[in-house]
């Protein structure tokens, strides 16, 4: 009989302090406490860790190598484990190719789908193609009036440049005799040779059979049938003879001979069949289709011109000029301040011919330069000669200018250097492809369909972010890839979509979609399996809250917390039992209206047969949940003990647990007695200004206000946004109401973009007002501080460089010649070189897990023994990294360019912290702390606009709290905060909504 519980003896992994513990199983339960308390490191760094270590090193040596390797965790004992899957808050990564759709396997179920049912089109035409079988061929053309005479032919060359004479001798080996080529029937084995010119495009036909359409025919045309399209790849050409009516004209093919002249009273049509894919009108054809044709990553349904990628590089015209309030004159045009010292002086003199051309003053700002100026600049003269001297004679040569923007294009086209190439990129966004327009995949696989019959009450459903679906009719010519619109569809209706469109349908759409998608009988029969597939997937989504996302998002762009819901519906659908899952704050993001569902996933895990395990804040999951673990008391050093644990009722009777407090309501955030009022509240800014026609303001914008007008990006509706400077703003809504797009796409990258000329373009939007009242623009996030164990909070904050500074004015150190520099374990001079400043020496067990041992020169200490004989206070730099945020702060109670910084981090509740930890240790809600603490410690202008994109992600009640507090402090300061947010106790504090 298998265990009921887990039992853990003697944990000791990061801060937990020999905690013992038994949990059961088959059971919701949810670990809970202060942020540092443990959490993690009991949840994954245990109890996952030890459970994916004892399956993996139960396989074969040569299967473990293909395997992540588990270190194995601080524990004496732990029994009752099953196999287990951790379902992180981590990024979904950054391939362009990756998205909801290809990850959840959806999109492989499509490519199936739409190659064994889907309806091809001409690309051009959007005309439906047929394709036949050989003995449909032949009875269509049985189907002939009779006494009709046909001629049978085989493609072979159809509108090519070339002169064919292999083609041609080839056909005559075989036994052809005639062909028609260019529209003539000539025969192949008259003396004089046939020649084609090189140049022009021509059309080559083998005449396979000469036919009068009679009883008895039927054996002969069939075998002519076959070879015509053995030799014209599955294409037969027929040439037909109908009677010629009076007065009616007449085209005749030309003929070589008496012998082929084919009756002068009447006049041929032509009819093309296929055993693929045809249209007859245009002779279009599409041969088989399979599941790759429908990959992005396959050549054979890839986009030639971007790959399957959807966008391409392109040269951004705004990139080029960093700074418009600069001149010409003072350089403003940065590609022509680089480069060789011969390219620079070709550069000066072609803008000094522009500059006349124009006549311009080249001393002038170029923002206020005019249009026709930047516009030739920007994309060239055209046919306008510009005047230029060259050499020392002053030579006169007159030419057009290209323009910066295809010449910047053609050189990164051209060049083979890398160097180059990397300039230019610096100059260049990704858009979406010209050819396909974003749609990744060739036209004749975008012109392949399937239909639904949707109902009126489902034609156009609505989103959970309120915006409208898109009615994606037939691929006309031309529009085989429309963008997202919103409409309405009247009454029941047939809508058919490619695959890409149907990618671009949310979760909702796409479930209502393919639950009345139109199969005969066989086809049915053919993709049912297929169906069902696509159905639960989606379902699965839609369960985990992620209905309003749609499937062609690129999973880079998705949250930490949809990302981990996309993934667990992934686990739902596999249907495994048995199993421990851990997951990290699933309700991440989640509105409160959503996590119902959620629970309802996790609920139906459990039911499954599995262990689910759930590291959450979440007040609703928490009471949601079969037994409760919270540790602390407290962070760090202080937290790593079992507070209380069982039942919520257990739980809500514990009296030294602060989460037990917030549960009962013994604690609870209060409602501020005053909030900050915005300016002009009377006239705050929600339409566009008027403009009287002498283009004077007539309603212009009030101070105090920063607005965006017109933001329409992904669901945006034409929305007209204001944010009260000096505010705590709180950006509110369902999920996938827009919140993202609004703050991040569209005000964070135009704030960047006019501050620090990034890149990144923002989404559409008509204007942004007010940007002149704000200094800079800050976004505080809860990624990594650093990448490496070799960034710390010490560092990141800005306090190591007094530190350093003051341990290189020590009496000692100034003896000795030592600069700041010496007091870096990252450069030579101070640091070990044994461990080159890590403290740890990395040692490779291949089958096994890598092993870190404590450096055996240093011993961990970092440095080297010279470096560590200067002390301050009794403590050397190494003894200085290990103090606690709060040690360190009475230590340099009197050094105030440390002690600012180190009192800042104990503000936002990061006392515990070790100055050294390693910021690969630390939790989001610990970096983003780290961040809101280095900004706080900053001095202050009273104009910097903060973004952050909810902060309350992986805190406690009481965390949450003192992030408030912090916030307050930074608005009071005159700064302004613009929070996404849908916790109820953040939204409640703001000054605006």
């Amino acid at each position: 009989m298998p265990a009921q519980v887990i039992k853990i003896i003697g944990a000791r992994q990061h801060n937990l302090k020999n905690l013992s513990v038994e949990i059961p199983r088959e059971k919701l339960v949810v670990i809970t406490g202060l942020s540092g308390s443990g959490k993690s490191s009991l949840a994954f760094d245990t109890l996952y860790a030890e459970g994916q270590r004892r399956y993996v090193e139960s396989l074969s040596a040569y299967a473990r190598q293909f395997l992540d390797k588990m270190e194995k965790p601080d524990v004496d004992f732990i029994e009752g484990l099953s196999p287990a899957i951790a379902i992180e808050q981590r990024s979904a990564g950054a391939n362009p190719r990756s998205t909801i759709a290809t990850t959840t396997e959806i999109y492989d179920y499509l490519r199936v789908l739409f190659s064994a049912v889907g309806q091809p089109h001409d690309p051009a035409t959007g005309k439906t193609l047929v394709r036949q079988t050989p003995q449909q061929i032949v009875d269509q053309i049985l189907a002939y009036p009779a006494e009709t005479k046909i001629v049978v032919l085989a493609p072979i060359v159809e509108n090519e440049r070339g002169e064919f004479r292999d083609v041609i001798e080839k056909l005559r080996r075989e036994g052809f005799v005639r062909a028609r080529i260019d529209g003539e029937i000539i025969e192949l084995g008259r003396p004089e040779p046939i020649r084609l010119k090189k140049t022009e495009l021509h059309t080559i036909e083998a005449v396979v059979d000469r036919l009068i359409i009679r009883d008895g025919v039927r054996v002969r045309l069939a075998d002519s049938v076959d070879t015509a399209l053995k030799w014209g790849g599955n294409r037969v050409v027929v040439l037909r003879q109908q009677p010629i009516i009076v007065g009616q004209a007449r085209r005749l093919p030309a003929v070589e001979s008496a012998s082929d002249a084919l009756a002068l009273q009447s006049e041929w049509e032509l009819q093309r069949y296929s055993t693929d894919y045809g249209n007859a009108d245009s002779g279009f054809t599409l041969g088989e289709l399979t599941p790759k044709h429908f990959s992005f990553n396959s050549h054979l349904g890839a986009c030639p011109a971007c790959h399957g990628l959807g966008t391409q590089l392109v040269v951004d015209p705004e990139l080029m000029i960093s700074e418009p309030e600069k001149s010409i004159a003072e350089g403003v045009i940065t590609p022509w301040r680089r480069g060789p010292k011969r390219m620079q002086a070709y550069y000066k003199k072609l803008q000094g011919a522009l500059v006349k051309h124009f006549r311009i003053d080249e001393e002038a700002p170029f923002a206020e330069l005019p249009e026709n100026f930047k516009s030739a600049l920007y994309f060239g003269t055209g046919e306008t000669p510009i005047e230029m001297k060259f050499g020392s004679n002053g030579e006169k040569i007159a030419r057009p200018f290209e323009g910066l923007v295809p010449q910047m294009q053609r050189l990164y086209d051209e060049t083979e250097s890398e160097f180059t190439r990397n300039r230019i990129r610096s100059f260049m966004t990704r858009e979406p492809c010209k050819v396909c327009r974003g749609a990744r995949l060739r036209p004749e696989i975008l012109a392949v369909t399937i239909s639904a019959v949707i109902p009126r009450k489902n034609a156009s459903p609505a989103r959970t972010d309120g915006s409208r679906g898109s009615e994606l009719k037939r691929p006309a010519p031309g529009s085989l890839s429309p963008s997202r619109t919103g409409v309405s569809v009247r009454d029941d209706q047939l809508r058919e979509l490619n695959i890409h469109q149907f990618t671009e349908l949310t979760v909702d759409e796409a479930g209502q979609f393919i639950s009345q998608i139109g199969l005969s009988a066989q086809q049915r029969q053919i993709a049912s399996e297929v169906v069902r597939e696509i159905e639960s997937r989606l379902q699965f989504l839609l369960e985990v809250g992620l209905g309003y996302l749609t499937l062609d998002r690129e999973s880079g762009t998705l949250s930490g917390g949809e990302a981990q819901r996309i993934r667990l519906a992934t686990q739902i659908g596999s249907g495994l039992a048995g199993v421990l899952y851990v997951l990290d704050e699933p309700s991440i993001g989640l509105h409160q209206r959503d996590n119902i569902r959620l629970l309802g996933t996790l609920n139906r895990l459990r039911d499954l047969g599995n262990s689910v395990i759930v590291v959450e804040h979440d007040e609703e999951t928490i009471r949601a949940a079969d037994h409760i673990i919270d540790l602390g008391p407290g962070a760090g050093p202080r937290g790593g003990e079992i507070v209380a644990q069982g039942k919520l009722d257990e739980i809500l009777s514990a009296k030294n647990s602060v989460t037990a407090d917030y549960l009962s309501g013994r604690a609870r955030i209060a409602v501020p007695r005053q909030r900050v009022a915005p300016r002009s509240i009377n006239h705050q800014p929600l339409i566009v200004p008027k403009r009287s026609e002498g283009g004077s303001t007539i309603n212009p914008l009030p101070e105090g206000w920063l607005t965006i007008i017109g933001a329409s990006e992904n669901n945006l509706k034409n929305v007209n946004a204001s944010f009260p400077l000096g505010c705590f703003i709180c950006v509110t809504g369902v999920s996938g109401s827009g919140k993202s797009t609004l703050v991040d796409d569209i005000l964070r990258r135009a704030l960047f973009r006019h501050f620090y000329n990034a890149k990144e373009k923002p989404g559409a939007f008509r204007g942004l007002h007010g940007v002149d009242q704000i200094d800079k623009a800050i976004v505080i996030d809860q990624s990594a501080i650093g990448r490496t164990p070799r960034s710390n909070p010490i560092t990141y904050s800005g306090a190591f460089t007094p530190i350093r500074e003051l341990f290189a004015q020590l009496p000692t150190a100034r003896v000795r010649g030592y600069d700041a520099g010496r007091f870096s374990f990252n450069v030579k001079g101070g640091r070990c070189e044994n461990c080159e400043g890590g403290g740890l020496i990395k040692i490779e067990m291949h089958f096994l897990p890598d092993v870190y041992v404590e450096c055996e020169v240093c011993h961990g200490r970092r440095y080297n023994r010279e470096t560590l004989e200067i002390t301050y206070k009794g403590k050397n730099i190494a003894d200085v990294l290990d103090l606690t945020v709060d040690e360190a702060a009475r230590f340099f109670r009197n050094v105030p360019s440390v002690s600012d910084k180190l009192n800042a981090m104990l503000d936002v509740g990061l006392g515990y912290l070790r100055l050294g930890q390693a910021a690969t240790t630390l939790s989001g809600g610990e970096a983003q702390r780290v961040k809101l603490a280095t900004e706080l410690a900053k001095k202050a202008t009273g104009r910097t606009f903060y973004i952050l994109d909810e902060p309350t992600s992986g805190l406690h009640f009481a965390d949450i709290e003192n992030l408030l507090r912090v916030l307050m402090k930074l608005r009071d300061a005159g700064n302004t905060l613009v929070v996404i947010e849908h916790n109820l106790e953040v939204i409640k504090c703001a000054d605006w909504l």
